[in-house]
């Protein structure tokens, strides 16, 4: 059985900074390229970055690029994102996911405010 259990979430500044963690289970980890997602009240999932099943290559959405950026670790099976320069724009529930697959996590939430 797949697991994805994501971490880290929770109500920050704007400004501020957040680590997200995804520990994933039941899948050959070091096998799949890693995504994280995200999805606010009342809007479509969006991709934010990706990640190589190495680790060598990423990729990110405009609208955090430079701010965000995605790891892993195959030794532990979790993939990470850490947030800096956090937006009001970017509060949202963020998932991680298998590239290509059909898992997903619960999510965590992320809350930017003042």
């Amino acid at each position: 059985q797949v697991q994805l259990v994501e971490s880290g979430g929770g109500l920050e500044q704007p400004g501020g900074s957040l680590r997200l963690s995804c520990a994933a289970s039941g899948i050959i980890f070091s096998s799949y390229r890693m995504a994280w997602f995200r999805q606010a009240p009342g809007k479509q999932r969006e991709f934010v970055a990706h990640i190589t099943s190495d680790g060598i290559t990423t990729n990110y959405a405009n609208s955090v690029k430079g701010r965000f950026t995605i790891s892993r670790d195959n030794a532990k099976n979790t993939v990470f994102l850490q947030m800096n320069s956090l937006k009001p724009d970017d509060t949202a529930v963020y998932l991680c996911h298998p590239w290509a697959t059909s898992y997903w996590g619960q999510g965590t939430q992320v809350t930017v405010s003042s």
